[in-house]
């Protein structure tokens, strides 16, 4: 048993479905207005068929009345036609008559009605029957209703009927429907005439009408597309936007009654979030800020300890190194977390102008200094790089990114740091050639306390906090940073707003 491929449009019918879907309309605005007039046009076209036919079977009717009531005197005037003609008094323009003998027609004639025949009552005008002509008069049943026939020598359809005659012959008597038809076009004339202007005026008072009933809809997606150009990632977001048709007797108004209790829970839930990140900000700044003492403070003693003038055991002496070892390294926490506590406060960074090409060559040779397994490499431009901010920080992120590249590289690894000036942006790149970031982690490698390898010793000092650092400092000065990474090439890329160029 094979499984069913997928149906393939071929090309010409994925266009014409393509085209097709272009023609429907995709707004409910539109979709309304179309729909009014294809309602509008289908009751105009039954409404214009049913007067139509109706009009004609009542006009034919009255034909045939009319046909009947001659009964057939024209035709059975026609049996003595050798005797002084044919007897066309009283007799309408146009009435046709003839007599059938042993299946065929030996006479037939129509009525001329010219104004020259006003004083010869007994004239008419001989019609010459075709082969077929003949049959089509032969059909008709004896006796029967009239019916519509079509002769070649007569113009236009005739309403025909034949009787019996008096010497064993058929008479057949007609009348022309060329007055039925014209009747009938001109009424088709005049209601597609008022039907089509109908329409055009329907169409405008319906999109009025329509335009006017959805302004409602209207003001709900204005007060949506509002509400989602407000930067509600960053929790401090004054959600005061609400629809206002809230009426519960109309669809738009429970629409815009149900968004407004959304936007309510949205900015309940926002405020919610905000205040709790207010107060872990402060507790991590409050929290930072108070250990930085007792932290200097065990520190301190311990390198008191160890110039203690007299004989110390070699257990105490490692025990005082770790001590503090790991209290140098909690104090770089604490600052780290005060620094980012401070940043996530929004507190303002130094403003001045800085030289990154300084700041770039200090950072290579500090970095060259602590990992001189790695090979380090440094491509910078001709004229400085100049950008407005805070150098120290700025330092701070170059050194935290070179660190990274050696912390989580083995030695003998390329690492890049490269400057470059393009149009208004600075751009400052680390590269290497290590293994690259676990795919796992490559969507988290900005966040706080997340380590690239989680079973590595901490004698390292790393604490997951350096490119947290990098990311907060970046944006505060108005820029982005960013990871690219696969085995054997990482990068992280700054950009930065570069100085203006002075004017020559």
């Amino acid at each position: 048993m094979t499984a069913a491929r997928p149906r393939t449009l071929r090309p010409g019918a994925a266009r014409l479905r393509a085209r097709a879907g272009r023609l429907v309309p995709r707004t409910l605005r539109a979709r309304l207005i179309a729909g009014l007039l294809v309602l509008l046009v289908v009751t105009c076209a039954a409404v214009g068929f049913a007067t139509t036919a109706a009009l004609r079977h009542f006009l034919v009717d009255r034909l045939d009345q009319q046909l009947a009531d001659t009964g057939g005197r024209y035709a059975a005037s026609l049996e003595h036609t050798g005797q002084g003609g044919a007897d066309t008094r009283a007799q309408p323009p146009g009435t046709f008559g003839a007599r059938l003998l042993d299946g065929r027609a030996t006479a037939a004639g129509v009525v001329d009605g010219d104004a020259d025949d006003a004083d010869r009552p007994n004239a008419d005008d001989r019609v010459d029957l075709s082969a077929a002509d003949q049959r089509a008069l032969v059909a008709l049943p004896v006796g029967g209703p009239a019916r519509t026939v079509r002769l070649s020598g007569l113009e236009g359809p005739y309403r025909m009927q034949a009787v019996a005659g008096r010497d064993g012959d058929v008479l057949v008597s007609g009348l022309p429907l060329h007055q039925v038809e014209d009747t009938v076009e001109r009424l088709t004339t005049l209601e597609l005439t008022v039907f089509a202007i109908a329409v055009f005026a329907a169409g405008v008072a319906g999109a009025l009408w329509v335009r006017w009933s959805l302004r409602p809809l209207d003001r709900v997606v204005a007060t949506a597309e509002r509400v989602s150009t407000l930067p509600l990632a960053s929790g401090a977001v004054d959600l005061s936007e609400r629809v206002p048709d809230d009426d519960p007797a109309t669809e738009v108004g429970r629409v815009g009654a149900a968004l407004n209790r959304m936007l309510g829970h949205v900015g309940a839930a926002l405020a919610r979030r905000h205040a709790v990140e207010e107060r872990l900000r402060a507790f991590a700044a409050d929290a930072s800020h108070e250990l930085r003492t007792p932290v200097a403070a065990v520190r301190g003693h311990a390198e008191l300890a160890l110039r203690h003038p007299g004989e110390v055991p070699e257990p105490v002496v490692h025990s005082l190194e770790r001590i503090g070892a790991e209290a140098g390294r909690m104090g770089a926490i604490v600052e780290d977390l005060l620094l980012l506590a401070r940043l996530d406060a929004g507190r303002p960074l130094a403003d001045q102008e800085v030289d990154l090409t300084r700041i770039a060559l200090d950072g290579v040779a500090d970095a060259r200094a602590a990992g001189p397994d790695h090979r380090w490499r440094l491509v910078l431009p001709e004229e400085p790089v100049l950008v407005r901010g805070d150098a120290g920080r700025l330092s701070q992120v170059t050194a935290n990114l070179l660190a990274n590249a050696r912390t989580h590289t083995p030695p003998g690894t390329v690492v890049e740091l490269a400057l470059e000036r393009v149009g208004a942006e600075v751009r400052l790149s680390v590269a290497d050639t290590g293994p690259g970031i676990p795919p796992e982690l490559a969507d988290r490698v900005f966040e706080r306390f997340v380590r690239g390898d989680r079973g590595r010793s901490r004698a390292t000092g790393s604490t997951g906090l350096g490119l947290a650092i990098v990311q907060a400092v970046v944006q505060a000065h108005g820029g982005t940073v960013e990871a690219a990474s696969r085995p054997g090439r990482t990068v992280f890329t700054v950009r930065l707003p570069a100085v203006p160029s002075p004017r020559t």
